[in-house]
């Protein structure tokens, strides 16, 4: 059982990630005033001290602790700490993105810190009276800042417009004059602005540039600082941290993109020459911000990461990726054995590149400050690469380097998708003045008859998601667009299903005996396991009929999806007759 501690913008999402797990965990907030929706876990409220936490922990088997709190919550990050660290509960901290500290901002590390610098300010610069502070410490700060009203500063206090922090604010005797809200648009004008560190989910460089702005002198309090043997700063990081950490959690588990691997591989390599290290793992920097730790290895002149797939099915699982590193006169990034190269337009870049994909090479470049020459190759990645789509992409003599966010999901529907785009931008770019989508080899074998003079690229398979398909159709801008279909997925189409996967939705007896009424066809179904049975139930003189109905309420689903574009939808039965006209 896992226990997250949040109330945060990193606590929700933490709770996001273990949604993905369907297992059960338990979410703590000190006030119960997050506004967060849980379907696995189960909510706990209020501040739990030392007593009240190991309590728990022991009651309710708790095997992970997830510390996704307040970066400024000192004594609760010292509680869970101690708590397991006495019960041998291993911690994830879920930290937040931080900017560099900006050196023109004034970073002090306690309150009294902060009264020695407005003290030494108001003697140089103005009487105490005539300054004024906007504190954006939080409600609890003040009652500390109250000694500098005593010493006559104006404070103003910006607090969240909410009922409970209101009258916290005037129970430390804050009046309503002296607040103002997060909420609001535009931020009073002051002398001088009082920041937590809070990083990026709060909004620290937002209220820094406005205080810029306004010409405000800016003093920051540094985040209190705090060993956590395990620390992550995102979502991907805290999955994999979980799978590792408490590997029943999820049933299955995520992998690296070959473009992550590269990366780690690069990084690496780019550390061992320059440097003269060589660590066990290197930090990737992700593209949505967030940075995780990737185990490398070296060998004679090259650095590499072993591709881990995690549970997707991936051939590309356990391959090599390799990458040497020599000082250049700049950034620059090439493929040798085993990558493939673009063969066709429709890439991220043109003919004759290495299969280098646009996201891989800004990982690299975000990664890698320095002017090197990277070249990357996977041994044996031509043979591996027969078992893929490059050959039909256009993409020869090896495998691509690709991924979108650095992280595959198993079972991934955004990894499926992005490969379904990716086809569908190369068959746009092959200049086929048709698209014919189908679930796959048998179906397409059946199709491809009907378009003899059309190219490979022209044929794409959507496995069970039309509905993405098409409506990435319609967005790159394809304008006629064949969908092949056989029985058992487009009786599920007909009824609304865009995504046919037998996870998402299964055979409706009852809507295909309605189909069938509509064609005054009366035969027994309730025994029928498989829909293709339908093609030997059906008598001969009822299938065309049948095929079209079935058609025109599959048509009503998809031509929704492609409104500037023309849909023809071809049903296809088990001997590979085809059923269909253009409507």
């Amino acid at each position: 059982m896992i226990l997250v501690f949040g109330g945060t913008t990193e606590g929700r999402k933490a709770a996001e990630v273990l949604e993905e797990g369907s297992s059960t965990y338990y979410y703590s907030t000190k006030t119960g005033e997050q506004d967060i929706t849980l379907h696995h876990g189960q909510r706990i409220d209020g501040a739990l001290d030392g007593e009240a936490m190991c309590l728990f922990c022991r009651e309710h088997d708790i095997r992970l602790i997830v510390d996704a709190a307040h970066p400024f919550a000192s004594l609760l990050h010292e509680t869970i700490l101690s708590i397991a660290s006495s019960l041998q509960i291993p911690v994830i901290r879920y930290e937040r993105i931080y900017p560099p500290r900006d050196p023109d901002i004034t970073w002090i590390e306690s309150w009294g810190q902060f009264f020695d610098w407005v003290d030494d300010h108001c003697q140089r610069t103005c009487p105490r009276d005539a300054f004024t502070l906007l504190a954006t410490t939080g409600v609890q700060s003040i009652s500390k800042l109250k000694y500098l009203e005593t010493k006559g500063v104006k404070v103003v206090y910006r607090i969240l417009n909410r009922e409970s922090s209101i009258q916290l604010a005037h129970q430390q005797g804050a009046t309503d004059d002296q607040l103002c809200f997060f909420e609001d648009s535009i931020m009073p004008d002051a002398d001088a602005i009082l920041l937590k560190e809070s990083g990026g989910s709060g909004g620290f460089s937002e209220k820094v540039a406005e205080a810029k702005a306004k010409g405000m002198q800016i003093i920051a309090m540094r985040r209190p600082e705090f060993h956590f043997d395990n620390c992550v700063n995102g979502p991907y990081g805290l999955r994999r941290m979980v799978e590792k950490l408490l590997p029943e959690f999820y049933p299955l588990h995520s992998g690296l993109t070959t473009g992550t691997c590269a990366t780690a591989a690069a990084i690496a390599a780019t550390k061992r020459l320059l440097y003269g290290e060589m660590p066990a793992e290197v930090p990737v920097l992700l593209p949505d911000g967030e940075t995780i730790s990737v185990p490398v290895g070296y060998g004679d002149g090259y650095a590499y990461c072993i591709k881990e797939a995690g549970d997707d099915p991936d051939v590309t699982n356990g391959i090599e990726v390799r990458a040497s590193v020599e000082v250049n006169e700049c950034f620059e990034i090439v493929g040798d054995e085993g990558v493939g190269r673009f063969t066709l337009p429709g890439f991220d870049y043109p003919p004759g590149e290495p299969a280098i994909n646009k996201g891989p090479r800004e990982m690299m470049r975000n990664n890698i400050k320095e002017n090197v020459r990277i070249t990357i190759s996977v041994p044996n990645g031509e043979e591996i690469a027969k078992r893929t789509f490059n050959p039909r992409l256009g993409i020869e003599g090896g495998i691509s380097i690709i991924g979108v966010s650095g992280i595959v999901k198993p079972f991934s529907e955004e990894a499926f998708i992005d490969s379904i785009r990716k086809c569908m931008e190369v068959a746009l770019a092959s200049g086929t003045n048709r698209v014919v989508i189908n679930s796959g080899g048998k179906s397409e074998r059946f199709v491809k008859a009907l378009y003899p003079d059309l190219p490979q690229q022209a044929f794409v398979e959507y496995g069970n998601y039309i509905g993405e398909t098409l409506k990435i159709a319609n967005e790159i801008g394809i304008k006629s667009v064949t969908l092949g279909v056989m029985l058992g997925k487009a009786v599920k189409l007909a009824a609304g299903n865009l995504d046919t996967h037998s996870r998402k939705t299964v055979m409706d007896k009852t809507f295909i005996q309605q189909m069938l009424q509509e064609i005054d066809i009366n035969i027994d179904i309730s025994n029928m396991t498989l829909a293709r049975e339908l093609w030997e139930l059906i008598p001969e003189c009822g299938r065309i009929p049948f095929a079209q109905t079935v058609i025109q309420h599959c048509y009503e689903f998809c031509a929704p999806l492609l409104p500037n574009g023309e849909l023809t939808i071809l049903l296809i039965d088990n001997e590979g007759k085809i059923y269909g006209k253009e409507i």
